[in-house]
């Protein structure tokens, strides 16, 4: 018989048409996540879970899924912050994830970001379409839209893990920018010296960096890790990306830090609370550049991530430890299988 698995949403690419031959599959067709409650129900019946990051599967679901089948959640996401990963090392579940495949995608987004934000993208593109360019009654004038010079200027890293590196290479090599970083852990030396990369503590970063780019987990400790304090240490210039979780950053200090000048702009991929609410206070700022969670939004990347989910089930049905196992501790109290 074949393990029964529940898949939360629809997922992208060829290698999607195999967890057909390979498990009993029971599929979310909406387009919007499915109810708690639907968990709760759907968690009794099956071996294995293929979640996204808008699925809560905290304690009580993971409780609930140990004490019938479920013996691995298998995440289509790098984080996994919607996970209680305490909880499903205790009832011996294994938890994956899709690390590697989408670093380049997400590292091209925040480029994206930046550049929007700091030339003034989305102002410039509401200028002409508005008609406001046409009213002007001038093609061009030395003071429209200014924006600022990347080449020779400082790019701050925020999480100097894989994500973070690739942001920083571009900024480097492509723009040809000073680069700072900062992290719990220190990078070697040879990283630094590839990339140009100089470690420092986080004020400092703060207050010389004209591009400030985040690129940490969701964890307690991250959690707000920038808010009024941190915002008010960076340059009035100085534009702040956050491509990584919407918490890492207090949004109602941004909001004023945006307002009042303490920064140029924003560009933003993620938010505290997902889908942005309509009428969001960042939606009225003219300086921030708002995206729906697209860091990973190529059918590259995303194909990759859906064969990267796959591998991990199939490695786990083998009896074989999943090639990207982010609870690693599980073995030793429960070997891989259904």
């Amino acid at each position: 018989m074949k393990p029964h698995i529940f898949i939360t949403r629809r997922l992208p690419g060829p290698c999607f048409r195999k967890f057909f031959y390979e498990f009993d599959v029971d599929l979310w067709e909406e387009w919007r996540h499915p109810p708690y409650e639907v968990l709760l129900e759907k968690i009794k019946e099956v071996d294995g879970l293929v979640s996204l990051l808008t699925d809560k599967i905290d304690c009580r679901l993971l409780e609930e899924g140990a004490k019938h089948r479920l013996r691995i959640v298998s995440q289509y996401a790098v984080g996994y912050d919607n996970i209680d990963i305490e909880c499903a090392s205790k009832l011996g579940i294994y938890v994956t994830n899709t690390p590697h495949v989408l670093t380049e995608s997400t590292a091209e987004l925040t480029w994206a970001l930046i550049l929007a934000t700091n030339r003034r993208i989305v102002e410039a593109d509401r200028y002409v379409r508005s008609g406001e360019w046409y009213r002007s009654g001038t093609g061009w004038h030395p003071e429209l839209l200014l924006g600022m010079e990347l080449h020779g200027k400082v790019l701050g890293i925020v999480g100097f893990g894989r994500i973070g590196r690739a942001v920083a290479r571009i900024g480097a090599k492509g723009f040809g920018m000073k680069v700072l970083y900062y992290d719990i852990r220190r990078a070697p030396e040879e990283v630094e010296k590839d990339i140009g990369a100089k470690y420092v503590d986080l004020d400092t970063l703060l207050r010389e960096a004209d591009i400030v780019s985040i690129h940490v987990p969701l964890t307690k400790e991250t959690r707000y890790m920038i808010g009024e304090e941190e915002l008010r240490k960076m340059k009035p210039t100085a534009i702040l990306v956050n491509s990584s979780r919407g918490a890492v950053i207090d949004t109602n200090s941004l909001v004023r830090a945006l307002k009042e000048g303490w920064i140029a702009g924003a560009g933003l991929d993620v938010f505290e609370k997902e889908p942005l609410e309509e009428g969001h206070e960042l939606t009225k700022l003219r300086n921030v550049v708002l995206a729906p969670h697209i860091g990973s939004a190529t059918r590259e990347a995303r194909e990759k991530m859906t064969c990267a989910v796959l591998e991990n089930l199939l490695k786990f049905k083998n009896g074989e430890v999943p090639p990207n196992l982010v609870n690693k501790d599980v073995v030793g109290g429960r070997k891989p299988g259904f």
